[in-house]
């Protein structure tokens, strides 16, 4: 039950925000995550996960986790604080290994781990940017990639005008605001071209203004083709972003479904529970 944010910055039409005059971002390009152009960037997907648990100092934290992330997705991870959304996204992006079951990336080149690397990408409630300006912070990612001259220069141009940070290109990016500071990342994001981009409750430190420029910024991804997985306890910004719902608490899937059917119909006790603001114990 994703809502139109058209009018939103960054996802096209709409009157250009507050302050911006008429600054608006580029048009939306399609390409592939090696960069050429193509109308999907998907070469590692689907996820599949399987029967995965993760036990950590002998405490049980994630359970039986069972899903599959199909490309093209926005799939939202909601539950209260401790349900183990942050743990599973990074067992999913490979930061921790499971204890048991398995993790595979099904897609063309899902069974090269280098190339699995290569189109992922994760943004986190605090981001973590190098001690270098903003321009900077962008540059490095591209000439990991071998990019180099005009053309470097136009990328990090094109990606810094889609979040509006032009006016900020030479301020080190640890002085920005948090707003500021998640732009960057997704700006960072941009570049890269991911297959998928996983999200752990990026907006969680924000106000709704610097909330609305993120999310415009993340749907603005995936209409350039990267599938979204992202991380909430927010239900209003689970019913603005989600094609399909994961819900969790406990270290559990509870429900998975379709996101109209889980905020309409949602089939556990747990999910009416938390859909009409009750707390979960």
């Amino acid at each position: 039950m994703a809502k139109d944010l058209s009018h939103l910055p960054g996802t096209g039409g709409g009157q250009p925000p507050q302050g911006a005059g008429h600054h608006q971002p580029p048009p939306i390009t399609r390409y592939h995550s090696d960069g050429r152009p193509a109308s999907d960037r998907n070469v590692i997907l689907p996820l599949e996960v399987r029967q995965v648990d993760l036990i950590l100092n002998r405490t049980h934290l994630i359970h039986e986790l069972d899903f599959r992330v199909e490309a093209g997705r926005r799939t939202v991870i909601l539950g209260p604080n401790g349900a183990g959304k942050s743990l599973t996204m990074r067992l999913c992006h490979g930061l921790i290994p499971p204890s048991r079951g398995r993790i595979d990336w099904r897609g063309p080149l899902g069974g090269n781990p280098q190339q699995v690397r290569r189109h992922q990408a994760m943004v986190f409630q605090k981001p973590v940017h190098l001690r270098r300006s903003v321009r900077e912070n962008v540059a490095f990612i591209l000439r990991k990639r071998g990019f180099g001259g005009e053309d470097l220069r136009a990328r990090i141009d094109s990606a810094l005008h889609r979040a509006r940070l032009e006016h900020l290109a030479t301020r080190p990016a640890r002085a920005l605001s948090m707003g500021e500071q998640q732009r960057l990342a997704l700006a960072r994001v941009w570049v890269m071209k991911p297959s998928i981009l996983f999200l752990d409750e990026p907006t969680a430190s924000l106000d709704p203004a610097a909330t609305k420029d993120v999310e415009a910024l993340i749907l603005a991804l995936h209409q350039a083709s990267t599938t979204i997985f992202f991380a909430s306890h927010d239900i209003g910004q689970a019913q603005r972003i989600a094609d399909d719902v994961i819900f969790m608490s406990g270290g559990r899937i509870l429900e998975q479904c379709p996101a109209d059917m889980f905020f309409d119909r949602p089939a556990t006790r747990e999910g009416r529970a938390y859909i009409a603001g009750e707390l979960l114990a």
